[in-house]
């Protein structure tokens, strides 16, 4: 006699389709601030003629 059993778990029901998200405008919005953002650092960064992040940090 075994020591346990196993029970079987039916799978949980599909609840449908995902609906479609409501405002896709929003996104579009944030991802070009971020691009601003990133730009504006680049070019901070090219006018020091610094190239990487950390220079401080040791090389591995």
């Amino acid at each position: 006699m075994p020591a346990f059993t196993f029970e079987k778990i039916s799978p949980p029901e599909n609840p449908g389709p995902v609906p479609p998200v409501a405002n896709k405008k929003q996104r579009g919005v944030v991802v070009k601030m971020l691009d601003r953002f990133a730009e504006a650092r680049v070019k901070r960064s090219l006018k020091k003629g610094v190239i990487a992040r950390n220079p401080q940090r040791p090389a591995k």
